[in-house]
Formats: C-alpha cells, structure tokens, sequence
C-alpha cells in the first residue's frame, strides 16, 4: 500500500464544494470517481480542508491510501484523463505512510481578488466579487495591519460554527491595487468557518467609511460576529498554498 499525495487547481463554479454532498456535485467525489476509473479502487480521499460553494483552489491538496501500481508521478497524467475540464492533478507524489493532508498542514496562503469599476465585467465575473463604489484603499491598506498576529477571531467566524478553539495566528497579510482590481493575500497557522471573507467583508466597508479603522481591535476583542462586516462573496476567494 502507498500513499499518495495530490495538488489540486480547480474552478469551484460548478460545485457545492469540496466535500461529498448529497444535494450537489463536490470536487471531492470528482476526484475520488477519477481514482475509481484508473485503479479501480474506492477510495476516500483526505484534504487540507473543506473549501465551499464557488470557492477556488490553485493548491489545494489531498492524500490517498492506494494498492495500485501506477508509479506516484503518473498519477497525475491518469487522474487527468478523467477529470472535467475544470479541475487539474498539477502534482502527485509519494508521502510517508503517516502523511495527512489536514492534520500535518501547518498553515495556509488564500487569495481573494475584488473588482472595484463602477460597470461590471464578464471575464471577472466567476473569480473576483465586484464592488461598484470606489473603495479608499489606502485605509483599507491601514486597516488590514490590526489582523495580524494571534488574536481570537470568534468575530469572523460564522454563526453558527463549532471548533474547539477559536484563536488562530495570522502571519502576513497584503493588500495590492492593479488598475481596478485589489488583491488580498491571507497567510495564516489555520482559518475559522468563513474567516477570511469576513475579513475581506470587513475591510470593504472600512474602504467604503461604514467602519473605522481603529475599531477594529475593539471588533475583535468583542468576539462578537455581528460587529464585523459582511461576508464577501465566494467567488473571489482561491486557496493558494497549503505548507507542511
């Protein structure tokens, strides 16, 4: 038996997300399905995490358990073959036998991609959440500074969620501005239910003047979800890297 490791890009469009659903297509049962046809096993698949409905990967990654004799860097040429157009194996590899894609991962890198013109347009339509008001970006650039650190983030977190521990650590956090597209880029130890597009959320509306600044640590110090912003769309974020 082998375990084998795979990187995945995917356009999350079209699915309820990674995980097997009963009310929708997931990534993860388009993956597994692909395992079935090339080694004729039923597997179940092991990811970094769950992301959601309309949620993006450039890296996400998953491990498998396998009997198969498909040498571990081919894997990715036979799992291709029978994937949607919408979704690469861009690596495979072999792991220790005791490698787990979520338990060893030891932080993340999201992406999430704002397009701030005032007309909407198509070809951003399925990757960037458009925000039609002119956002200051330069609070917003200000604002993002009171994430960083170890805090507890229960205020960005979903109602609703349950974790054993809120608190988490952010390790950098970068806004950047390209004509009229923003990005975010997000590196944490690990990410609450919908963290990191109720920060997103957040520092749209102190871009837009609703919330200041400096309320922010007050924000979260108060745990409180309903002080922070809204939650920012699905499909402006991409999970990039996940490290080990």
């Amino acid at each position: 038996m082998t375990n084998i490791k795979l990187t995945i890009q995917y356009d999350g469009t079209n699915y309820c997300g990674w995980q097997r659903q009963k009310n929708g297509i997931s990534i993860q049962e388009k993956v597994e399905d692909a395992i079935y046809l090339v080694t004729g096993e039923k597997v179940k698949l092991i990811a970094s995490g769950r992301t959601d409905r309309g949620v993006h990967a450039q890296g996400q990654v998953a491990n498998f358990i396998t009997s198969s004799k498909i040498l571990p860097d081919r894997f990715k040429y036979a799992l291709n073959s029978k994937l949607p157009q919408d979704m690469s194996i861009v690596k495979s590899e072999l792991v220790p036998e005791n490698f787990h894609a979520r338990y060893d991962a030891k932080g993340k890198v999201y992406r999430y991609v704002i397009f701030n013109g005032e007309i909407r347009n198509p070809l951003y339509n399925r990757y960037a959440y458009h925000v039609p008001v002119k956002l200051d970006f330069d609070l917003m650039d200000k604002a993002k500074d009171y994430f960083l650190g170890r805090h507890d983030f229960r205020a960005f977190m979903a109602q609703g969620s349950s974790v054993k521990s809120t608190i988490r650590t952010i390790k950098d956090i970068n806004l950047d501005k390209r004509e009229e597209l923003i990005f975010f880029t997000i590196e944490g130890d690990g990410f609450l239910y919908n963290m990191v597009r109720i920060i997103v959320g957040t520092l749209v509306e102190v871009g837009l003047g609703k919330i200041k600044e400096e309320d922010i640590p007050h924000i979260i110090e108060s745990k409180d979800r309903k002080r922070a912003g809204h939650t920012a769309p699905a499909k402006g974020l991409c999970l990039e890297k996940v490290y080990y």
